[in-house]
């Protein structure tokens, strides 16, 4: 590189609040297909989400990204390892709500969260309270004197302790006052399967990953988890209007980077994030799905940094009073 272009590299630098470094990083940042971890099962809503942004992204950035499945402990193992990797901006995490639940679920967790670096939100999608296709219930009313009744022994498809559908899970038995029988998978992927194929009673999951399975009547459909009914499920009522007041749940989808990764190199991922948000045919897919993207403001590290501070505290209450942390 020549003494002239780095001089130029040096005082854009300077201009722009930078290192020459960080610079230099960002004008050569990407070289190489950059890995997105999904610590979940192909097929599951985590997966679906980052296959969908990581094409835009790839058309952004110039490169291919490639999609890594790392199912298992909820989440918190692909979590770990994105932590520790280089912070070089090549491998990143992707993954939802229950980043900011691995502290408190997991006593041993092998990395502190403040080891990832925030790059941006991405998508609040709604949850959605299912069952087997023939569970005799045929309402929400009917479905919660179900578990009731069962004692216990209903069984409750989950991705692993601290995934959102595991918090779901939690904060509907304290709603209710009744347990259920947790069964735990590597991704709510495997968990929609045996849901199907009627191996379990009930789970709680992402628009993403229940809205076509819904609409093909393989499962039953008994309440979404925001406070308004969702425009493409308009049908199924709310747990709030079914009389569990305050009861809200959202599956808020986010990319991670390890700490230490050059800040100019944070700033092009965020960059191209933002451009994935903006994109038809995100929002389209998205929309099919039941979500959409995050407003352009708040697909920022500032963004992040602040939803993820809030839940933190609010998961923090709730682990806390249900005593369910892994062993």
């Amino acid at each position: 590189m020549t003494r002239s272009l780095l001089l130029g590299i040096a005082a854009a630098a300077l201009m722009l609040g930078m290192t020459a470094a960080d610079a230099v990083a960002q004008k050569q940042f990407p070289e190489r297909p950059v890995t997105i971890l999904v610590p979940a099962a192909a097929g599951g809503p985590s997966d679906t989400v980052a296959r969908l942004v990581a094409e835009s992204m790839s058309k952004t950035l110039g490169q291919q990204i490639v999609i890594e499945n790392m199912g298992g402990a909820g989440g918190s193992l692909g979590g770990a390892k994105v932590a520790k990797a280089e912070p070089d901006g090549y491998t990143l995490l992707l993954y939802h709500i229950g980043v900011a639940t691995f502290q408190a679920l997991y006593p041993n967790l092998p990395y502190k969260p403040g080891e990832l670096t925030s790059v941006g939100l991405i998508t609040d999608v709604p949850m959605t309270l299912v069952g087997r296709s023939d569970l005799p219930a045929q309402s929400i009313a009917e479905v919660l004197s179900f578990i009731k009744a069962q004692n216990g022994t209903a069984t409750f498809g989950t991705a692993g302790v601290g995934a959102v559908s595991h918090l779901c899970g939690m904060l509907l038995q304290q709603a209710i006052g009744a347990k259920l029988t947790t069964v735990p998978y590597k991704g709510t992927g495997p968990a929609m399967t045996d849901l199907i194929g009627k191996r379990i009673d009930l789970m709680c999951d992402q628009t993403t990953n229940t809205t076509n399975q819904i609409k093909a009547k393989e499962i039953r459909a008994y309440a979404v988890t925001t406070p308004k009914r969702i425009d493409i499920l308009p049908e199924v009522p709310t747990l709030q209007e079914s009389g569990l007041a305050g009861f809200e749940v959202t599956a808020w989808h986010a990319l991670w980077a390890p700490k230490g990764t050059p800040e100019a190199i944070r700033q092009t991922l965020s960059a191209a994030l933002q451009k994935a948000l903006a994109d038809p045919a995100v929002i389209t897919r998205f929309a099919a799905l039941g979500t959409a993207p995050v407003p352009l403001e708040l697909g920022t590290p500032s963004a992040l940094d602040q939803r993820f501070q809030s839940e933190l505290t609010r998961w923090g209450k709730v682990i806390a009073e249900a005593g369910e942390v892994a062993k």
